[in-house]
């Protein structure tokens, strides 16, 4: 199957034999692709490279051969963002979520759609956390995993007040009773309802959306967590202060 003028976004390259590159793709038309890019590496190929680049739209052409693809041609679509910091970490997290959780070779539309806008809002001024938390629920949505927020899985409404741990089969579950370590993996009632109407909630619902939302995402990757997971977790480490 030869792929022409598909538009993508690049989730992720890394070097191959000695010259090439395998370069995962998220396209419009065909999801996610898996892509050999032969001979790139070479003086007189640094415009492909650059094209090559994590979170670089692009325009390629490929021929489908087997589960990866060989790949002809790409051209950069416009400037990816300049991130740094915080944004460039987040980054790496969104990509890795896409290459764990989307199937390859399924059309995603509004996945594409989600990537395109967390793309965006990184590069902007956005705030990181808000943005992620978008993020996480769309992608969610365009896998067929999503929740809804303004009610819970026994299908009564969200109550404001209330605590909520996110079944990933059935749904928010009210809390009648807080135990010790809910607040660890339970969202509020304000913050699902923030999400739901795409309105950004306080720091401390906030803070809720990213513990249980969490929880929902390590159900579907399964025992294997993500490396971003490991590198936060271990700057969070990094940044305590040390005993005297």
């Amino acid at each position: 199957m030869r792929i022409v003028g598909e538009a993508a976004y690049v989730l992720h390259a890394r070097a191959w034999r000695e010259t090439s590159l395998l370069v995962e793709v998220l396209s419009e038309e065909h999801g996610r692709l898996g892509l050999v890019a032969r001979g790139v590496t070479g003086p007189k190929k640094h415009v492909l490279r650059a094209a090559l680049q994590p979170m670089q739209r692009i325009r390629l052409e490929a021929v489908q051969q087997g589960e990866l693809a060989q790949l002809r041609n790409a051209e950069a679509l416009d400037a990816a963002p300049l991130l740094q910091g915080d944004a460039s970490l987040a980054s790496f997290y969104v990509n890795e979520l896409v290459l764990r959780l989307a199937p390859r070779g399924d059309a995603l539309p509004e996945l594409f759609d989600a990537y395109g806008l967390v793309r965006a809002r990184l590069g902007s001024d956005d705030p990181i956390a808000w943005t992620l938390r978008r993020f996480e629920r769309d992608l969610l949505e365009a896998l067929g995993f999503g929740l809804s927020l303004d009610v819970d899985g026994d299908d009564h409404p969200i109550d404001p007040a209330a605590r909520y741990r996110l079944d990933p089969e059935h749904g928010p579950r009210r809390m009648r009773s807080e135990r010790a370590g809910d607040r660890d993996t339970t969202a509020t009632g304000r913050a699902l309802l923030s999400l739901a109407a795409d309105e950004m909630p306080d720091t401390d619902d906030l803070a809720s959306l990213r513990r249980a939302l969490r929880e929902v995402l390590a159900y579907h990757l399964g025992p294997r967590g993500l490396k971003s997971w490991d590198m936060l977790a271990e700057l969070g480490r990094l940044s305590k202060p040390r005993s005297p």
